[in-house]
């Protein structure tokens, strides 16, 4: 018997400038904190692949079984670039993302929180 699921999501993206080269230059400390993020936020964790690049830089990709969570990161331009995509209500994004930014500190950033799912896209805020 097929069971059927909500198609409602919630995806939360932000650009982050202004952070510390050695905190989003080290892949094996983003992996850490980001499965923490994603337990904080009652995410369940599949897996985690992450890449350290040469001579800078790191991807860092939690595969949850509500979505995914990821960051990109540039750091020589103190930039990151975060998302967290979360299928159904019992899980929040922005409670993993906001977690993540409280270690991360950025001097800025620009989050956006999207509804998915139900039609057209719609921004949240």
């Amino acid at each position: 018997m097929m069971e059927e699921y909500s198609t409602f999501g919630r995806h939360c993206a932000v650009d982050a400038w202004g952070i510390d080269f050695e905190l989003i230059n080290n892949a094996e400390f983003l992996k850490s904190r980001m499965v923490e993020a994603a337990e904080k936020s009652g995410a369940h964790v599949l897996s985690v692949q992450y890449k350290q690049f040469e001579p800078q830089g790191a991807t860092v990709l939690v595969l949850l079984s509500e979505s995914h969570l990821s960051i990109h990161t540039y750091p020589e331009k103190g930039f990151a670039a975060l998302d967290c995509y979360t299928c159904g209500d019992t899980v929040d994004p922005e409670v993993a993302i906001n977690y993540l930014l409280g270690i991360l500190k950025p001097e800025t950033a620009y989050p956006k929180l999207l509804k998915r799912g139900e039609g057209p896209i719609e921004i949240i805020r």
